[in-house]
Order: C-alpha cells, then sequence, then structure tokens
C-alpha cells in the first residue's frame, strides 16, 4: 500500500522537519608553529589580522538524524542534510568539521548522497549500548558555492538492543532476532510480480499506529476502477523505505502466509496480531533484511538502506575516507 505525499526522514535542528518523499508500497528511488624570537626595539606589527566574518549568505543545516535524546537500532546512520548545496571541493572540508564521537569506538565514514546529504555509518553495526555524539561545528565554514557556515550543533543519542527482523519472500515468513537470540518467527505476504518487494537492508525510518495509503498518490493507480486502486487507512505501520515500503497489516490481505495467494505493491504484510506485536518490538534504525524478491536491494538512500552499499562503495562517496570515532 501507499500513503499521500509528505512523509519523511529527517529530524529538525530547531523544529520537527523530513525529508521530502512519497510513502508507498513499491511505487515507481593549524597547527601553529611556535619558536624563540629574538627581541627587537622596533615596533612590532600585530602577529594576526583582526578576525572578519566571511563574506556570504549562511550555509545551514535542514536536519540531522537521529534526534537528541533518541535510542535507536544497530542499523542506524547519521543523517546531515544541508540546505543549500555542498560543491564537491568542499565535501572533505565540511566532513571533518562533523565530528562524531562514541563509546565504543567503531570505524566508520561519511558518504554523500548528492550534494546537499551526508550520511555517516560505521563499517559495521553499531554495538548495542553505544552512546553516540555527533558536533558539527560549521562556524565560518564554507560549502564551496559562497556560502559560510554560522553556528554550531550538536545531537547526541544511544543505541539500544540489537533488535533485527530478516523477511524471506520466497518462504512467506520474518524472523526476529533480539540481542541475538531469536524471540518468534511471524507468517508474511510480500510484493507481487507485478509490484515486488524491495530486496537489502533497510534500516527502520519510523512507525505510526496508522497512515493513510493511496495509490494514486504514489503512481500505481488513479482510477477508481482499476484492480489496483487503493485508498485505505492501514493500522501498524513500520516505515522501511522513502518511496513507501511498510510492514504492517493490510485489510485486503488478513491472513498472509504460504497458503495464501496475494501478494501486495511491495509492502510485507502481517496479521493483525503479528503487526500489532512487530510494532510493538522495533524502533527507528532496526535493520530489516528482506530476501528472496526478483527486485534489487533499495538504493542506499531510499531511506537509511546504508548497509546496501559494500564498505568500499561507501567510501568512495567519501570526502575524508575512513576513520576511527573518538572516544566519549
Amino acid at each position: 500500500m501507499g500513503r499521500r505525499k509528505g512523509g519523511g526522514i529527517g529530524i529538525a535542528l530547531m523544529t520537527v522537519a523530513a525529508l521530502a518523499g512519497v510513502s508507498a508500497c513499491g511505487g515507481s528511488g593549524d597547527e601553529a608553529g611556535g619558536g624563540n624570537a629574538k627581541a627587537s626595539d622596533k615596533p612590532s606589527a600585530s602577529a594576526k589580522p583582526s578576525p572578519t566574518k566571511p563574506k556570504g549568505p549562511p550555509m545551514l543545516l535542514e536536519t540531522i538524524t537521529p534526534q537528541t535524546g533518541a535510542t535507536v537500532g544497530v542499523a542506524m546512520p547519521v543523517s546531515v542534510v544541508f540546505t543549500n548545496p555542498v560543491a564537491e571541493k568542499a565535501r572533505a572540508s565540511v566532513e571533518k568539521h562533523m565530528k562524531v564521537s562514541a563509546s565504543k569506538p567503531v570505524e566508520g565514514a561519511w558518504h554523500w548522497f548528492g550534494d546537499k546529504r551526508a550520511d555517516w555509518r560505521p563499517k559495521e553495526y553499531w554495538p548495542s549500548g553505544t552512546t553516540v555524539k555527533v558536533e558539527a561545528d560549521m562556524k565560518d565554514v564554507s560549502n564551496g558555492n559562497g556560502r559560510y557556515g554560522v553556528r554550531a550543533y550538536t545531537h547526541t543519542f544511544k543505541v539500544g538492543d540489537d533488535v533485527r527482523a530478516d523477511v524471506s519472500v520466497t518462504g512467506h515468513t520474518l524472523k526476529v532476532t533480539k540481542n541475538g537470540q531469536a524471540v518468534r518467527t511471524l507468517s508474511i505476504n510480500a510484493g507481487s510480480a507485478e509490484y515486488p518487494t524491495w530486496n537489502g537492508t533497510m534500516a527502520v525510518i519510523d512507525k505510526q499506529e496508522k497512515v493513510h495509503m493511496t495509490s494514486c498518490s504514489v503512481g500505481i493507480s488513479c482510477n477508481k476502477g482499476d484492480a489496483n486502486y487503493y485508498d485505505l487507512t492501514l493500522p501498524w505501520d513500520v516505515h522501511l523505505t522513502q518511496s513507501g515500503t511498510y510492514v504492517h497489516y493490510s485489510t485486503g490481505d488478513p491472513n498472509p502466509g504460504s497458503g495464501s495467494a496475494r501478494g501486495s505493491h511491495g509492502c510485507v504484510h502481517l496479521s493483525m496480531s503479528d503487526a500489532k506485536w512487530f510494532y510493538q518490538q522495533v524502533k527507528q534504525g532496526d535493520p530489516v533484511t528482506i530476501t528472496g524478491s526478483p527486485r534489487a536491494k533499495a538504493p542506499a538512500d531510499n531511506g537509511y538502506a546504508s548497509f546496501n552499499l559494500s564498505w568500499d562503495q561507501w567510501l568512495a562517496g567519501s570526502g575524508s575516507g575512513a576513520s576511527t570515532t573518538a572516544s566519549l
């Protein structure tokens, strides 16, 4: 199923905001040197000129995710969205002014999706229980396009329990583990042949108890007489991709499993009781890995699917390369 336009994935710095997107099931992607100097009886010039404010409009950050105080899953990246484009020549400098520290140090790197979004992820999943601090000191930092930062931003969040879901499209199952222990296996249906589900690992974007979903809003069908038309409000919705993949309950597929012939428009369907249970288990950043679909892996910026890129692919999009987090 799909919902109306306007769903997003960002947490605003000053107010709640979101990255624009359509939600739908399936859907049509100095070190200063020092030394001794001889004394002189001549008047000395000032060692440094008076500081001047850089000219040009401000460079601002639109969002930093996760929100300060949040508890997230082990696959959650740090995602920074700028209000204006950052030139490629300035990205390494900008990255070096966005410091990531952790109570359990890990190797990680920034990766740019276009010219406004930079995500930082660890090479492997975060260790459960890690506290993470993001310090984006943008004061006087250039974006390479005539804009300069005017302030610093700080976000601190925690990585909670290691909750993972593994979905087998062909096996019609969703298996949940917590901190390495199997918890429960649920029966599911995934996408149809016409609207297959994304493969790959997608960190949970968010979740809502109810979402209004329409086929017209995501370009599936606006014709009420069409077999693929829908206009529904459905419960227990766990959001996986910005293009609109959810794990949820659907009135059109109330008893999913291997005995059901029904397929979705790309979402993963659970029974009502299972959908409510799953909704209560997961949080933002928990990885949901889908296998067995004929569709490709979800693009890494289609929500928070950063682990769909290999480490080498991730580093290819970085300005400054890999580094180990500072210790908290």
